[in-house]
């Protein structure tokens, strides 16, 4: 039997300039929240438009947020609830992976990239601020699924290019229920959106518990 050919690493596929772009975003974004200062978002820059491969890319937003980081922040100066976890507004998966799910406070928008990799962001149980939020869903070459409350009223925006974003999710909701649009788009990848029941009484802002 023939020697099959080794299957390369896909961290030394070739970086594309859309690739070294949104990169570039998320240093931008955590530049503006004060997670680094300018020296460091030049020095970082510097890198990203250098780098040849995903794996060059990699370390260069290994330290910003994603799935084993600690939210801290408050969002609009609006305090979490007890037992409840602040969010930053961003989540980056880079061969990696984050989650968002339980009681979080989500911020009106809230940005996720994935990378090879991948992420949930679960808004069954979270607290909308002002009763509507904006879900921005990238995925290169990953994933990421979003999973809304089946009482909300939905609007999915995004686009697939060589990969899917969910559309069936679209749809009114009840009355006084939480507004919530997905848009973003995922090229060789998936955006999945779905609607499921809540596993108990979502935290939305200005309502109270349900019966």
């Amino acid at each position: 039997m023939a020697d099959l050919p080794e299957r390369m690493d896909p961290r030394q596929l070739r970086a594309s300039d859309a690739d070294r772009e949104r990169i570039a975003e998320v240093l931008r974004t955590a530049a503006a929240e004060g997670r680094l200062d300018l020296d460091e978002v030049d020095e970082r820059l510097h890198a990203v438009y250098a780098a040849r491969t995903y794996a060059d890319l990699e370390p260069v937003v290994r330290d910003l947020p994603t799935a084993g980081s600690t939210p801290m922040p408050m969002m609009d100066g609006v305090p979490p609830r007890p037992g409840e976890v602040p969010s930053t507004g961003t989540a980056v998966a880079v061969f990696s992976g984050f989650t968002r799910r339980g009681p979080w406070l989500v911020p009106k928008v809230f940005t996720s990239f994935s990378l090879w990799g991948g992420g949930t962001i679960d808004l069954r149980e979270a607290r909308i601020l002002h009763g509507e939020v904006k879900i921005r869903a990238f995925a290169v070459m990953g994933g990421v699924n979003v999973i809304v409350p089946e009482d909300a009223e939905v609007h999915v925006t995004g686009a697939g290019f060589m990969g899917g974003f969910g559309q069936d999710a679209s749809g009114p909701g009840r009355h006084g229920a939480p507004r919530i649009t997905v848009t973003g788009f995922a090229f060789w990848g998936g955006v999945g959106v779905e609607r499921k029941r809540r596993k108990k009484r979502s935290l939305e802002e200005g309502h109270g518990p349900e019966a």
